[in-house]
């Protein structure tokens, strides 16, 4: 009795959870707007959003103008995830299932919920263009009447200086980290430099000795200085006694 609920439970679950593939991705998708869950199964951060997602996909089962679909990149939805440039997981996307943007929001079930309630709804599109203002129809009438060649040609334009954007982009990241190496070590050579030059140490190490019992220096706090690094008066040379700004009176 208790295997044939298990096998009851999981084959509810895996009506309502549908794996895309190439195969299926129209017959599901078209005339809706989608929310999409590009993944690898041995993706630690998929594991962590698979509860909420799973529970949005159960939601949004059978719904006549929203759908929620996850898409496995590693098996029958690699192709998939090649058409829509996932390079990273988990990947998520919404919107017109011929033209998807990024999700940029929160990933804890209700954020998911709120935008999906929020936004899987019948919008303007090449399969709804009743749904679209005139401005929008002009400009679908524009592309259909453009040949297959033609529209290969304009796609691989705007993709071409997409990519050259990002590779601008990418490269002054580059630069801009080198240049912060070079500040860094920079700074650490002057620091070690002034250090040097003006004996912090044994200056630190005198003004310690000097201080009024009780008094709480910032070596002290931060604990940069150690018992040990306090020397003796017998160590201190008396031509760094004298040298010493402001005299006795440190």
């Amino acid at each position: 009795m208790k295997l044939q609920i298990i096998s009851i439970l999981t084959l509810t679950v895996g009506a309502q959870a549908v794996e895309l593939t190439s195969e299926n991705f129209d017959a599901l998708t078209s005339g809706k707007t989608v929310f999409l869950k590009f993944y690898a199964p041995w993706c630690g951060h998929c594991k962590a959003i698979a509860p909420a997602w799973k529970q949005l996909e159960e939601k949004w089962a059978s719904n006549d103008t929203g759908f929620v679909g996850s898409v496995d990149c590693t098996a029958d939805g690699k192709s998939l995830c090649d058409a829509h440039g996932v390079n990273g997981f988990p990947t998520l996307k919404w919107g017109d299932p011929a033209a998807l943007e990024d999700y940029q929001g929160g990933r804890d079930f209700e954020d998911l919920d709120e935008f999906a309630s929020e936004n899987l709804k019948p919008v303007c599109s090449v399969t709804n263009i009743d749904l679209c203002d005139d401005e929008k129809k002009a400009e679908i009438a524009k592309f259909q009447a453009m040949s297959v060649d033609d529209l290969k040609a304009y796609v691989a334009d705007l993709e071409k200086r997409m990519n050259e954007a990002d590779e601008k982009f990418q490269d002054s990241v580059e630069k801009l980290q080198d240049r912060y190496e070079e500040m860094d070590s920079e700074k650490d050579r002057k620091v070690k430099e002034l250090k040097i030059s003006a004996n912090l140490k044994l200056l630190k190490s005198i003004r310690k000795l000097k201080a009024p019992e009780g008094t709480v220096l910032d070596d002290d706090i931060d604990g940069n200085m150690d018992d040990d690094d306090i020397p003796d008066d017998d160590d201190i040379p008396d031509d760094d006694m004298e040298d010493l700004p402001g005299g006795d009176e440190l």
